[in-house]
């Protein structure tokens, strides 16, 4: 059994302890010799290089809607940071450093987050959904990813079976960041967009420059695997880059994924 961190034992010091975590957080960042991205763009840059939208409220969750609701309300506040934002040759993309300052007018609600190891709500939940849809946004660009976290817990199924599985990026402020560097000579723009009426967040990533390479996301192996009384799914996600001129393709694994499913799986599902 592990040790019990001192705020488990004195849940009191939590407070003061996220307020620590933050502070030393982000003036490690600010004293880094990063180029982090933070110049917001009114007008939108030329070449559409990818989008993608999802809906906001997931109704299989199992849990109280207004969590849903909540997230939808924090989703809103974050994405109006990093709307217009760009990436710039050279700038790092960082979530916290363009969203830190999301809720300093107006707080963020109780949303369902993941915290040692239970679902439950929390200030500002729900933020994943955002960062997950950068992440699957950034796939599809020459954008290199310096810093992304997988979801250890699956905790309630997907409202969208669309994407590949462990296409995901958890974030935590002040622990785990999502990070993209750009090492090209193109400039990016994110835009986040949303449909109050159909509950729908929308990404789109710009450049100042026409897009180069298509890319296909995949999942080449996907296998759920039973150990010591635990299900968990285990999958590739690929890629095949194509080049839109030439027509030259190549194909890799990006990287592997392990995940813990604790939700109940259809009886069709084998397991390996």
């Amino acid at each position: 059994m592990s040790r019990k961190r001192l705020t488990q034992i004195f849940p009191f010091l939590l407070p003061l302890r996220l307020w620590q975590r933050k502070k030393c957080f982000y003036l490690k960042m600010k004293l880094s010799r990063t180029n982090w991205s933070e110049n917001i763009f009114p007008d939108v840059l030329p070449y559409k290089l990818f989008e993608y939208s999802c809906g906001m409220i997931n109704r299989k969750s199992g849990f109280d809607i207004q969590y849903q609701y909540n997230k939808a309300y924090n989703l809103k506040l974050a994405g109006g940071k990093i709307n217009h934002i760009l990436i710039r040759p050279g700038e790092t993309f960082s979530f916290w450093w363009a969203a830190k300052d999301a809720d300093k007018k107006t707080p963020y609600k109780d949303g369902l987050d993941l915290t040692d190891g239970k679902i439950q709500g929390a200030y500002g939940g729900g933020l994943c959904q955002l960062s997950n849809l950068l992440f699957w946004l950034f796939l599809h660009t020459p954008l290199e990813i310096t810093e992304r976290h997988p979801h250890t817990v699956e905790a309630f199924p997907s409202a969208s079976e669309e994407l590949p599985s462990g296409t995901d990026a958890t974030i935590h402020e002040g622990w785990l960041d999502l990070q993209a560097y750009n090492g090209t000579d193109s400039t990016f723009q994110i835009l986040i967009e949303f449909d109050g009426e159909q509950d729908i967040i929308k990404g789109c990533i710009l450049s100042d420059s026409e897009r180069e390479f298509e890319y296909d996301i995949f999942n080449k192996e996907k296998h759920y695997r039973k150990k010591e009384g635990k299900t968990f799914l285990d999958c590739t996600v690929d890629c095949v880059k194509t080049n839109m001129k030439s027509g030259e393709t190549k194909a890799f694994c990006l990287y592997r994924n392990l995940c813990e499913i604790t939700y109940p799986l259809p009886d069709n599902v084998n397991f390996s």
